[in-house]
């Protein structure tokens, strides 16, 4: 047993049905129409920041161009710099080096012969000493001598009774520093 359901419910599921799709073609239309909205506005924009942008590019590539060239020169004669220098400070060193072995050598030389020179300058000064004083002390002596002499005849001149004394000889030594 089938039961027929009546015409009016198919009538209105159909028009339930249409007022769905309708309703969901609007809402299509108004998504195309934002799309399309949003889409003119894109190119705008776009245009826009085309128009600003080529010219920035293009100026940047023949800087780039420009500069190319010479950030090359400058790295290569950075590296040729870089490379002298080592050599100099190189050269620099070894000349250093050089300089403090001749100098180290010239000290100790130079200290040598000052120790030389003043033992030599020591001995000759001991020597004059003793040449001087040597004399001097024979001097000394004979004009004590002659001195002790003179008063023995001079004694005997005076008093020519008096028993004789043996005389004092004084030996005066002066040393001389």
């Amino acid at each position: 047993m089938q039961m027929q359901l009546p015409q009016i419910y198919y009538i209105i599921f159909t028009a339930i049905t249409a007022a769905g799709v309708l309703l969901q073609a609007f809402v299509l239309l108004g998504m195309f129409l934002a799309i399309r909205q949003s889409i003119k506005k894109m190119h705008e924009v776009t245009d826009e920041v085309r128009g600003q942008l080529l010219p920035v590019l293009s100026s940047s590539k023949r800087l780039i161009d420009d500069l190319s060239p010479k950030l090359k020169i400058a790295s290569s004669n950075l590296v040729e710099v870089s490379q002298t220098l080592r050599h100099q400070t190189g050269h620099l060193n070894s000349t250093i080096d050089d300089v403090l072995n001749k100098t180290s050598t010239q000290a100790a030389r130079l200290n040598e012969m000052m120790g030389a020179i003043l033992n030599s300058v020591e001995h000759a000064t001991e020597v004059l000493q003793h040449a001087a004083t040597v004399p001097y002390r024979q001097v000394t002596g004979i004009m004590a001598g002659l001195k002790a002499g003179f008063d023995v005849l001079r004694r005997k001149e005076r008093q020519p009774d008096v028993a004789e004394e043996p005389p004092v000889v004084k030996v005066a030594e002066e040393v001389i520093p």
